[in-house]
């Protein structure tokens, strides 16, 4: 009878131990999976701005500086995107992508402001398609950040409360880190008015 006891309760901790597991495995895949969503509207973002930076190449030969950190800011946070999707829950590769992430929105900034001061750039039909997109991408991207920092604090709470916390150490499910969001310039969709 003892034996029995012993062995319903080993079986009862062994369910529990598999039922955590598991949990911390669709919790870590969920957060893993909304990182791809930032993935793709980045990629998106990053094919969008060399055809930008083409268009506005003709009017702005005079701002040859400011469109070379636009594409040099665009291959940092290319770079920095790899890195990040490579291992999403990274604190380093995480911050190596809010990082490159802030140095192309100051570049994009930059770019859009020097923008203002040519009238027939900003009345192009080329040029106001790409600004559509690139704002509609930047939505998109705030949108899919959110969900991964949702998914990133439910895996986290998943893993932190006990007695999750016991097995999460024991097969190594690192905590995640939140995407930061963008410096406070860089928060709002770029704005580029053709009036």
């Amino acid at each position: 009878m003892g034996l029995l006891i012993v062995i319903a309760a080993l079986a009862v901790v062994a369910f529990l131990g598999v039922g955590i597991y598991n949990r911390l495995v669709t919790s870590r895949n969920t957060f893993k999976n909304a990182f791809a969503q930032i993935d793709v509207q980045l990629t998106r973002r990053n094919d969008l701005i060399p055809n930008l930076v083409e268009t506005a190449k003709g009017y702005l030969q005079h701002e040859r500086a400011t469109l070379e950190a636009v594409i040099s800011a665009r291959n940092t946070a290319v770079a920095g995107l790899k890195a990040a999707a490579a291992n999403p829950g990274s604190e380093a590769a995480l911050a190596q992508l809010s990082g490159a992430e802030a140095g192309l929105g100051g570049a994009m900034g930059r770019l859009f402001a020097v923008m203002e001061s040519y009238p027939d750039l900003k009345a192009s039909a080329n040029m106001m398609q790409l600004s559509e997109e690139l704002t509609s991408t930047e939505n998109r991207i705030a949108f899919a950040r959110q969900a991964f920092n949702d998914a990133v604090l439910s895996y986290n709470n998943t893993r932190e409360v006990f007695p999750n916390s016991l097995l999460a150490g024991w097969f190594s499910f690192a905590p995640a880190r939140m995407l930061d969001p963008p410096a406070p310039t860089a928060r709002e969709a770029p704005k580029v008015s053709f009036g």
